[in-house]
Order: C-alpha cells, then structure tokens, then sequence
C-alpha cells in the first residue's frame, strides 16, 4: 500500500495494472482488500488505484465520518497523485462518494460505475452489532455514515442531474436492500445512465464475480 497525506489525514491506497486509470471505492466497513474477487481481471485492462477511505483499512481513523469529507478526501487524493478523466467505480457507501465527485468535479470522472447504491434516502436498516474481534477499521464509521445513508437527502438526488459521466448502475437484484423504485429513479435522474440487474444481493462483485465483470467491462468496452 502506498501512503500519501492529503489535507489533514494520511489515506493508504494500492496501485495495480496498466492501462487507462480507473479508481475503486469500496463500502462501509470494508477496505480496498474488498476489491480482491475481481482487481486481477481488472488490472489486466486498467492501472487501478484502489483506497482505504478514512477510517478504513491502512488510512487513518480520524473519528469524524461524513460523505461529504470522504468526498473530499478522495478528489484531493487524485488531485495530488494527477488524475483526472478516472473510470470510478464504487460499492455502497464507495458508490454515494461517487456520485458525489462526478456530480461535483466532472472533470476526474471519465465514466462511473456505481454497484447497488442509491443517494441517502429513508431506510430501516439496524446498525449490526459491533463484532467482537480485533476490526480493521473503525467501528465509529458505520453507524454514522450508515445513519447518513439512511437519512433523506435532497440535494444529493438532485444533484444526480449534474453528472455527465456516462455511469452503469450494477443493481444486486431482488436479493438487494435497496428500494427497486429507487434504484430506477437513479437510472432516470442521470442523464447518461443505464442499469444491468444481477441476483446477487448488496455484495454483487464478491457474490458474482464473473457476471460482474461481465457487465462492467462490456458496457466500458462499448462506452470507450
């Protein structure tokens, strides 16, 4: 893992590839380790950069934990390493972020992938309790940014028109949390976006690595 500090935290991140930049974003709770099932096969086409967000994994744990300082964390992170143009895919809490920096700063994101993820928005999801083993990243941030995800956003589903990137929506299907009437009214708020479905559930490139791959390499292959 690499280290770099941006602003006033320090953010690990793993480079991996060759190819055109493409930026991985992993969810809550989780680390870029989680990217493992399909980074391989990715690397193959793409110099991934895959990243601790904060309070993750390698980078630190600073205590606070909103969306809008992971945001600006990541665009300060590619900002420092000079990239711009990214293919950014995101999971979950990986894919909010993403909406956000390709609806605020067009110019990093080239085309974004977003898997089963919709804009914060009212939802009755119990915080799960804390596992009782050593964790590798701070417990604090899931029930806040959980909190955050559940809790209803305006802004941040208008703000989906401002997104000119073309993006694919990889929705985890029936087996998924998420609302179906939501996740459609993400595909009809930005403007360049269509949705593949694959009956995997919230975690579909670790569930259904092959039929993940599938999907998003095709629809990049297709969109340039």
């Amino acid at each position: 893992m690499e280290r770099l500090r941006v602003g006033d935290l320090t953010l690990a991140y793993d480079v991996r590839g060759d190819g055109p930049p493409m930026v991985l974003l992993h969810g809550a709770g989780e680390r870029a380790a989680s990217w493992d099932t399909v980074r391989d096969a990715l690397a193959q086409r793409f110099t991934t950069y895959a990243v601790d967000l904060r309070g993750h994994g390698d980078s630190d744990w600073p205590g606070e934990y909103r969306h809008a300082l992971i945001e600006a964390d990541v665009c300060a992170l590619l900002d420092a390493v000079g990239l711009s143009g990214v293919v950014l895919v995101g999971h979950s809490l990986g894919g909010n972020i993403g909406f956000r920096v390709a609806a605020h700063r067009p110019d990093l994101v080239a085309r974004l992938v977003v898997e089963d993820v919709i804009p914060p928005w009212p939802r009755t999801r119990r915080v799960p309790p804390r596992p009782d083993r050593e964790l590798d990243y701070d417990w604090d941030a899931v029930p806040a940014l959980m909190g955050e995800a559940s809790t209803r956003d305006d802004v941040a589903w208008d703000e989906l028109g401002l997104i000119v990137a073309p993006t694919l929506l990889v929705s985890g299907g029936a087996g998924s949390h998420l609302p179906v009437e939501k996740v459609a009214e993400v595909v009809a708020r930005i403007p360049d976006c269509v949705m593949v479905e694959i009956d995997a559930g919230h975690h579909v490139h670790r569930r259904e690595p092959g039929q993940f791959l599938s999907a998003v390499l095709g629809w990049l292959a297709v969109r340039g």
